[in-house]
């Protein structure tokens, strides 16, 4: 469970003991100073037929409950590029930088990223963030955890609201009792790191076996075989890819398996192929939960493609292949 973006000789003091923290360690250290934690829940529900594209930015979900101290962190909105061809970009950096510190992150703050959407949204912003290197950790098992955990629970949005559950403080807290209506605000510095991220033409290439590596869609089965509705104009997946669900690779709680079986069921599919693995899925949003894995296990060849399967069938020109 090493992330070599947490263990930097650099970093002073670090708060975040690896990539992934549970419940009761967030629980204990709420209050601490260069902690934010942010909600990354949005919403996208599940197509009724092909080309039935819907997607909500999840605040209204913050704003009715809540971990107290966090923030909404939209990935609709200003934490994606609205110029991009397709929904969820990856913003630049400076413009990625700009929009984390309205939310209050700065140079030497330290972020838990939560969702109550199966974990596959705190994985996405894990992967940005990470991407200019600001530390950052995942809430194991999300939202469902930090309820059936018994913890405080805030509601309303930034300017206050009740709490319950827990001690209350009758307003949306950074934690230790502090009521705070705004984030502090700072400067960010983003520290691009190289090869998280890769585009359409070194993908192609890749399913064409001109350049080395290995592509794995996080999509469920149906989604990869076809069999399911998709939101886009075509169905299938890329050809040459293996299957890989990032659902899969949690339990029946929303955390993620034990690392032996997360082994296991990982080295099922990837057994010594070629470097970089690079993943993708519809939006790049699952595929991150794939990659969170990835990286529990060590892995560090990974590569995400953003425009993922939403920009690939754009152009009837590129192939998808269906079945298994």
């Amino acid at each position: 469970m090493t992330d070599p973006l947490l263990s930097d000789p650099l970093r002073p003091d670090p708060l975040l003991p690896g990539p992934l923290v549970d419940d009761v360690w967030l629980a204990a250290r709420l209050g601490a100073p260069r902690l934010i934690v942010l909600d990354a829940t949005a919403l996208l529900p599940s197509p009724r037929h092909d080309g039935d594209y819907r997607s909500g930015n999840g605040r209204a979900e913050w704003a009715e409950r809540h971990i107290p101290g966090s923030r909404h962190a939209d990935l609709t909105g200003e934490l994606s590029d609205q110029g991009a061809p397709y929904h969820f970009a990856v913003p630049e950096p400076e413009a990625l930088a700009a929009a984390l510190q309205r939310l209050g992150v700065r140079d030497g703050s330290e972020v838990v990223a939560y969702d109550s959407g199966g974990g596959i949204w705190a994985a996405r912003l894990w992967w940005m963030l990470r991407s200019i290197s600001v530390p950052v950790a995942v809430l194991d098992g999300g939202w469902q955890a930090w309820e059936t955990g018994g913890h405080p629970i805030a509601r309303g949005d930034e300017t206050g609201g009740e709490e319950t559950g827990g001690e209350e403080t009758g307003s949306d807290e950074t934690g230790g009792g502090e009521a705070s209506a705004t984030p502090v605000i700072g400067p960010l510095t983003p520290v691009p790191r190289p090869g998280m991220w890769t585009g359409m033409e070194t993908v192609a290439a890749v399913s064409r076996g001109e350049r080395p590596g290995t592509l794995v869609c996080a999509l469920p089965p149906g989604g990869f075989d076809g069999s399911a509705f998709t939101r886009y104009s075509r169905r299938g997946h890329i050809p040459g890819s293996l299957s890989l669900p990032g659902r899969g690779l949690l339990d029946g709680t929303g955390r993620f398996l034990p690392a032996a079986e997360l082994a296991e069921r990982v080295g099922a599919v990837l057994k010594g192929e070629e470097s970089p693995v690079i993943l993708y899925c519809g939006g790049g949003i699952s595929a991150a939960g794939t990659a969170l894995a990835l990286t529990l296990l060590g892995r560090q060849d990974i590569a995400l493609y953003d425009g993922s399967l939403e920009e690939w069938s754009q152009d009837p020109s590129r192939p998808l292949t269906t079945g298994t």
